[in-house]
């Protein structure tokens, strides 16, 4: 990256395997990867990383990605950070606008979506 900083994501999905495939690629890229199978205590897991960006699942435990979104955009704090909601569901647009996410990325994805996604969200943010 150059300036010393990198940039930072955080991935909530139950699905090991996904944060683990996720987590590998965008590191090899640079990335600062954090991520949680879980959405508890969701305004503290992304109050302590302030990243550049989170990639939420919509079938995530406890509340679900919709709530989860949610109550990010409710906070002064992390409103502002994009939100890339990805899923299988196939209703995933609609899913997405409902969460208040930023934008979507429909499961299964190849990586080269995945990156173009993310550094889409980053160019409108």
């Amino acid at each position: 990256m150059g300036n010393g900083t990198s940039k930072k994501i955080v991935i909530f999905d139950d699905d090991e395997d996904i944060l683990s495939i996720c987590a590998y690629i965008l590191e090899e890229q640079g990335w600062e990867v954090h991520t949680h199978t879980d959405c508890n205590n969701i305004t503290e897991k992304v109050a302590a990383v302030i990243p550049d960006v989170i990639l939420m699942d919509n079938w995530i435990p406890e509340a679900g990605g919709i709530v989860a979104t949610q109550t990010l955009k409710s906070n002064e704090e992390l409103k502002n950070i994009p939100v890339v909601y990805f899923s299988a569901n196939s209703d995933i647009q609609v899913l997405a606008s409902h969460a208040g996410a930023e934008t979507y990325l429909a499961k299964p994805f190849d990586l080269e979506e995945l990156e173009k996604t993310i550094n889409n969200v980053l160019q409108k943010a």
